[in-house]
């Protein structure tokens, strides 16, 4: 049964009476592409801290210096092949079953780990999540948790699950995930709200007050401007004491989104006048077009009545008459 939640001030919610403060919630879908010029070895390398050498182009990405990598773990499907478990193997065989030069050859699921959450439930969380794709999708998924880098933001708990775009089977990577492709089928909307739910289920679990929710603002009643994403060229700027120009322009964007919002009420309250005037001048061409009918229904009574009082009189002519010859034929009947 879903729990009902009612609006508090200040972004809180109230359930029951225990007072729910909100969680962030962060879950983006990115893909991995040739096009761009990024390869699935490179991106596993990186995000758990490891080497691997890239059978099909003779690259060797190597980040094994790399610091706040708190986990790594593989989520295979049950049928997965041995070799599967081997993360170079893996990664090669997922960039070896591409052929095309701007194939999609991975695809990763970012996802906000709360901080109100232990390290040991943030890692089931995040595994049991990747569980779930995996299980519905037949991919393959090489998960890392990292940690919340030195110089930003300490509760920037997170995991970055790296998932293959085609079904491993026992005979290796077989079919594509389309369905992830396929907005129509919605199924990246589907993971967004399973994630919120299994967050709130660990946080309720964990004793938290705290809740998250995967809707946009607009959907959740909060009237402000969403924030911006960094991105990771702007977050290495900003961690490196960045120019002065990136803080000037976050100011200028905040001047810029009250000036929209204000924009936003005067429109409204133009629109709400435009309303008003139509809506008089409606009713007094509603008056006057109802003046116009009663007016001309009083022109046709008149002329009913003048017609009616005309057939009246001629009505008495008639009958005068009629009563004139009775007359003369009773003075003139012969006995």
């Amino acid at each position: 049964m879903q729990t009902s939640f009612a609006r508090g001030p200040f972004g809180t919610k109230f359930k029951g009476n225990t007072e729910s403060y909100m969680a962030i919630y962060h879950l983006s879908v990115k893909t991995i592409s040739r096009s761009a010029g990024r390869s699935a070895t490179a991106a596993a390398a990186y995000r758990s801290g490891c080497l691997i050498s890239d059978d099909r182009t003779g690259a060797v990405f190597d980040y094994r210096r790399k610091r706040g990598i708190e986990s790594v773990d593989l989520v295979l499907p049950l049928c997965a092949p041995e070799w599967a478990f081997n993360r170079a193997l893996l990664w090669n065989a997922a960039e070896i079953s591409e052929t095309r030069k701007n194939s999609t050859v991975a695809r990763e699921f970012e996802i906000a780990l709360p901080e109100e959450l232990s390290a040991d439930d943030r890692k089931r969380l995040a595994l049991n999540f990747a569980r779930e794709l995996v299980a519905r999708h037949g991919c393959a998924a090489d998960v890392a948790i990292h940690a919340p880098s030195k110089n930003g933001d300490n509760r920037n708990h997170h995991a970055h699950i790296l998932c293959s775009t085609r079904r491993l089977t026992t005979r290796g990577f077989r079919e594509k995930t389309r369905e992830l492709d396929n907005q129509k089928s919605r199924e990246v909307d589907r993971w967004r709200q399973r994630f919120a739910e299994l967050q709130n289920a660990y946080l309720q679990e964990s004793g938290s007050n705290y809740i998250v929710d995967h809707r946009s603002l607009s959907k959740q009643g909060i009237n402000r401007p969403p924030t911006t994403h960094n991105g990771t060229a702007l977050t290495a700027i900003l961690r490196r004491g960045g120019p002065s120009s990136v803080e000037k322009n976050r100011e200028i964007e905040k001047v810029e989104n009250v000036a929209y919002l204000a924009k936003l009420k005067n429109h409204s309250h133009e629109i709400n006048t435009k309303i008003i005037l139509l809506s008089t001048d409606l009713q007094s061409a509603i008056a006057e077009l109802e003046q116009i009918n009663a007016n001309t229904l009083i022109d046709s009574i008149r002329s009913v009545s003048s017609l009616l009082e005309a057939n009246h009189m001629t009505d008495l002519d008639n009958d005068e008459l009629d009563d004139s010859n009775d007359e003369s034929e009773q003075i003139y009947r012969p006995y």
